[in-house]
């Protein structure tokens, strides 16, 4: 027998099993599909409630869970709760952003670092460096939909209207989104975006500005108008004083042109160049950095405004920033997501690396600013290692107010429950209710799968142990003797084989 025959009798459309990666699981999206709205709970954690928390007030969470244990599916999980949040409440609703697509934020701040070792390059790594990668993954979105580029499929859902609110943004929130895209923008074409925000919005450049940029463009008509004056007036008679009005006029202009394009692009270069010796995690050059920072209004071309130096300060200014111009288009709060740290090429899950990278984060500040939630979804093994260190890092991260999650375990009975809730989800439409026992012999009792699934630990070694007692029944029966549940004895050798493995893996003597 084959298992497609053996679900085809049962009136299961596909393998409620067979999934092992939520993001690849498509029994996982069915089941948030099936539920509507309110979809985050279905099959969640018993933790799903704490680890999300508020989403009008939101906290942070700490997170560590084994391989397979449901990190993934947990973000999935917040993503549509963000959701149907966002649908109940669209004039306080919260921003998710995904800081989890972490290969490409590492590899420029490896490539700024000089290469060499990827441990010595992730050891340098500051909590400014993270703020500027949060801001890196939220702000392009926003610009998209602004300016109306929605190609990408990344833009963020301003709301309707787009275009009108955006002009009709004050000028603090208008000045603020300019900075953020000239700081934090897509480096291929930031600085070509900004001329086109700067054109949605009808921001116009300072009076200041003008004036002397009028000056350097049409100074030259003083020192000409002179010269026609000389001629017309004088009579063609030399003199002093035409001399004199002549030479003034020209050295007024040429002073305003090396003012304009000596002296203040000299300042725009190294304002350029300190920002980006201080932005690790972009490839942009310093004269992308230049062009972009030029729109912005001298008087905020400094250190308190620009990342121009290692003060952290700044970057909580600018998360400030954002805020303000999110609540403009009805976000009240914002989400950041941490996962898939042990993923990212120059990680490679080294336990060493992922702690150099994640250590700058746990600081008690950035965790706990006014309305932003980090929910940071860690390997287990962050866990062994956060608790070998001193009693002031415990002081400086404050964990003991983060919501922190020790270790994202699962009972028996829970993952009993998450392997029915799968197969329901995988019935054909009209078909008679059943539960996961039925696939199993009278004499196995509901207990003695609570007791199997018990040893798995993971919802991926659950889903590994019910696909492996299906398949081996099939393997072991003909199509012809019609035997459709699974006997005891298949269960509990299939069940010491799983559980071995499980071991073998938690000893780090075994592939997954």
């Amino acid at each position: 027998m084959n298992l497609q025959h053996f679900f085809d009798h049962w009136s299961i459309s596909e393998n409620p099993f067979r999934g092992e990666e939520a993001r690849q699981d498509a029994v996982f999206r069915k089941l948030g599909e099936a539920a509507g709205e309110g979809r985050a709970h279905v099959a969640a954690h018993s933790d799903f409630e704490k680890i999300l928390g508020q989403l009008d007030r939101p906290s942070t969470s700490i997170v560590f869970g084994e391989k397979g244990s449901g990190k993934t599916a947990i973000r999935m999980q917040i993503a549509a709760a963000v959701a149907d949040h966002n649908a109940a409440n669209p004039e306080a609703k919260a921003l998710l952003i995904a800081y989890d697509e972490l290969n490409t934020v590492l590899d420029r701040f490896h490539e700024r670092a000089g290469g060499g070792e990827p441990l010595d390059t992730l050891r340098r790594i500051r909590l400014q460096d993270h703020i500027d990668g949060i801001l890196m993954a939220a702000v392009p979105g926003m610009v998209d939909t602004v300016i109306g580029e929605t190609a990408s499929g990344r833009s963020t859902d301003l709301g309707e209207g787009v275009r009108r609110r955006a002009r009709g943004l004050d000028p603090t929130s208008r000045t603020d989104l300019v900075i953020l895209q000239a700081l934090y923008d897509r480096p291929e074409r930031a600085d070509d975006r900004t001329a086109k925000l700067r054109s949605a919005l009808r921001v116009r450049p300072p009076l200041g500005e003008l004036i002397w940029a009028l000056g350097a463009y049409g100074g030259w008509v003083l020192p000409v108008a002179v010269v026609v004056a000389f001629f017309s007036v004088g009579g063609g008679e030399t003199g002093v004083l035409w001399n004199t009005a002549f030479f003034l006029a020209l050295a007024a202009w040429l002073a305003l042109m090396v003012k304009r394009f000596v002296w203040d692009g000299a300042n725009l270069r190294r304002t350029a160049r300190r920002i980006r010796r201080q932005v690790r995690v972009t490839n942009r050059p310093e004269q992308g950095f230049a062009r972009s920072i030029s729109s912005i209004d001298p008087k905020h071309r400094h250190e308190g405004v620009l990342p121009m130096s290692d003060a952290p300060d700044t970057r909580y200014a600018l998360i400030d920033r954002l805020r303000q111009v999110l609540a403009a288009f009805g976000y009240a709060s914002m989400i950041v997501v941490v996962d898939r740290v042990d993923e990212p090429s120059l990680i490679n899950g080294d336990a060493e690396r992922m702690r150099a990278l994640v250590w700058p984060m746990l600081n008690n500040k950035f965790l706990q600013q006014d309305a932003l939630g980090v929910k940071m979804l860690l390997p287990i093994e962050l866990r062994h290692a956060i608790y070998k260190e001193s009693s002031q890092f415990f002081q400086e991260a404050r964990l003991d107010k983060q919501n922190m999650v020790d270790r994202l375990s699962w009972s028996g009975a829970m993952l009993y429950d998450l392997c029915e809730a799968r197969l329901r989800a995988c019935r054909v439409e009209g078909a008679e209710p059943m539960s996961l026992l039925d696939l199993f012999a009278e004499d196995v009792t509901r207990q003695d799968l609570v007791d199997a699934l018990e040893q798995m630990h993971q919802p991926r070694d659950a889903f590994k142990f019910i696909y492996a007692c299906l398949n081996e029944h099939c393997q072991n029966v003909t199509a012809e003797q019609q035997q459709f549940r699974v006997p005891r004895l298949v269960l509990d050798n299939v069940r010491k084989r799983q559980a071995e493995r499980v071991q073998s893996l938690y000893r780090g003597i075994g592939p997954a």
